[in-house]
């Protein structure tokens, strides 16, 4: 085993090649680029448009069992599986999400894979990027600050301040944000109102930006986007504001798609990045479809468990990007099952087949779930120095006996050379098993029966609660003509229910749909359960605190 270093100092060791030499394994030329700096580009609208006509490649999916502390790994294994595919030859990108600052310098730190599978430039990555996330808070507030304004100069379009549902974003935990009164002073700053604050991540242009064509469908949608209601009750757009152009025009370049490395040189298209638990959390229906015409194999992954970030995957962003993923990797850790089975955190590196047992629920659950939506699926173990022999074995019995191969991946210590196996089975399960993709639910039912069939069939719910607030908001969308979009649900990632504490595989709870809105321009209608919060706070120990910048400019403890 290699020494093990911090995935910071790994991805400051790293050998990096210049970006237009990665992108000329995809047959794609430095005028295609747009270059910010030597190791970042974005693709070029010109390419995209050569290359739409260009074969599909096969799409993978990798997503996981719900979260633990435990970890377990789902972007190191999505970019180690890209790196295993290169050892093999094969031509293979990657195409996931950016990271937001939020969590960066909250609990979770960042979001480029970790041990020898990440993507580089890893700070970069992680703090300003392309500044595409910037372009689409500037975009969301100047949509706030045009509707305050509009409601200043006279209100022709008679906005009722009690029914202004568009939120201002800051890609930052800040929960002080979180409920807000603008507008104090004088007259002339504005009507004082109760305002809110929303994640960047969670803001609707986040999504409509990852479910967006091109331009012409940017606009489209963002045209569409319901900032308030009258006071006769009818919706008021941004295209009624006229804030549309202005928008799209700080977006232009944010729509391109952004291309980076693997520290083993795999091409990966990194683009957007809406959370999971509180929006659809999958990168660019664009940077998806880009990576398909451009490589034979595209590995992406869908954020949080499978029960969020798959379910949202097929029923969202494949729904409306008319994508067919050919093969899904569900990945799981022994220790995170274990934790599933009530192991303490500081217990779980002993060996404990009981507690394996009894936690192997929540990867059965998962397994069901993905099963409904006729996509091969290859279970990975995401390998740790304390797993056993006995536990590994029970595991891939387990897995067998369900249908699904099984592979161990050992790619945070190894790198690509660690995924083979696992880029092996993925390939023979392309080659020997055929995809029959459908989505859970037809657009025709009714948005109660779209929330009820993913509560008790995916989170596997006996009843779902509404409140007063929610079951109006329900009929008033049903009747606006929103009723056949897909439902976004928003709940805790941590468990199948609406509770983060019901770990392994709970049944017959009672889910509580506490509000609900119309993303009328990203199309879909969210629906949040329990007590998500669509803007996080810190903890009491933020990363940040370990954050620093040395002297020559290297950046240290961002993990």
């Amino acid at each position: 085993m290699r020494s093990m270093k911090t995935d910071i100092q790994i991805a400051q060791e790293a050998k990096m090649l210049p970006i237009k030499e990665v992108a000329a394994t995809l047959d794609i030329h430095e005028d295609d680029l747009e270059l910010y700096g030597k190791y970042k580009a974005k693709i070029s609208d010109e390419l995209i448009s050569r290359v739409k006509d260009n074969p599909d490649g096969k799409l993978i999916l990798v997503t996981a069992i719900n979260p633990t502390p435990a970890g377990e790994g789902k972007t190191t294994t999505s970019v180690g599986l890209g790196q295993a595919f290169g050892k093999l030859g094969k031509k293979a990108v990657i195409a996931l999400r950016e990271p937001s600052l939020g969590p960066c310098f909250g609990i979770k730190g960042g979001a480029a894979g970790g041990g020898y599978a990440q993507v580089v430039p890893m700070e970069d990555l992680n703090l300003h990027f392309t500044g595409d996330f910037h372009a689409i808070t500037s975009a969301n507030n100047l949509l706030a600050a045009m509707l305050d304004n509009h409601i200043q100069q006279g209100n022709a379009l008679s906005i009722d301040p009690r029914q202004i549902v568009w939120k201002r974003c800051l890609d930052m935990n800040d929960r002080v944000l979180r409920n807000i009164v603008v507008g104090l002073g004088n007259k002339m700053d504005g009507m004082v109102r109760e305002d809110h604050f929303v994640i960047t991540v969670a803001s609707e242009i986040m999504a409509i930006l990852c479910l967006a064509d091109d331009m012409e469908d940017l606009k489209k949608r963002l045209g569409r986007i319901i900032v308030a209601y009258s006071f006769d009750g009818t919706p008021v757009t941004a295209d009624d504001l006229q804030a549309t152009g202005a928008m799209a025009a700080l977006l232009k370049d944010a729509l391109k798609p952004n291309l980076i490395q693997t520290l083993e040189h795999t091409p990966a298209i990194v683009h957007g990045g809406p959370f999971a638990n509180i929006a659809h959390g999958c990168n660019s229906i664009r940077a998806t479809k880009t990576a398909l015409k451009l490589a034979d194999y595209v590995i992406t992954e869908a954020g949080f468990g499978a029960d969020l970030g798959a379910e949202k995957f097929f029923d969202i962003k494949c729904r409306m990007g008319g994508l067919k993923p050919d093969a899904v990797v569900l990945v799981a850790t022994i220790r995170a099952l274990k934790y599933n089975g009530g192991v303490a955190k500081d217990e779980l590196s002993k060996e404990n087949l009981e507690a394996l047992k009894k936690g192997i629920v929540n990867l059965e659950k998962h397994i069901e779930n993905l099963q409904k939506y006729q996509v091969p699926i290859v279970v990975t173990l995401n390998s740790f120095v304390t797993d056993t022999d006995a536990e590994t074995k029970f595991v891939e019995d387990f897995c067998k006996e369900r249908g699904c191969e099984f592979a161990l991946s050992k790619v945070w210590e190894h790198g690509g050379e660690g995924g083979v196996d696992l880029a092996n089975k993925v390939l023979e399960t392309l080659e020997t098993k055929e995809s029959h993709f459908k989505v859970l639910y037809e657009d025709s039912l009714s948005l109660k029966e779209k929330i009820e069939t993913v509560a008790k069939e995916i989170y596997g719910a006996g009843e779902v609660t509404y409140s007063p607030a929610a079951e109006k908001e329900l009929k008033r969308i049903s009747d606006l003509g929103f009723g056949n979009y897909p439902v976004c649900m928003a709940k805790t990632q941590y468990s199948l229910s609406d509770d983060p504490k019901k770990l392994g595989r709970p049944e017959n709870f009672s889910i509580n749909v506490r509000e609900v809105y119309v993303s009328a321009g990203a199309g879909f209608v969210v629906a949040i359960n329990g007590a998500i919060m669509t803007m996080p706070g810190l903890p009491k120990q933020p990363a940040a605190n370990n954050i620093d910048v040395s002297n020559e400019g290297v950046i240290t403890g961002l993990f």
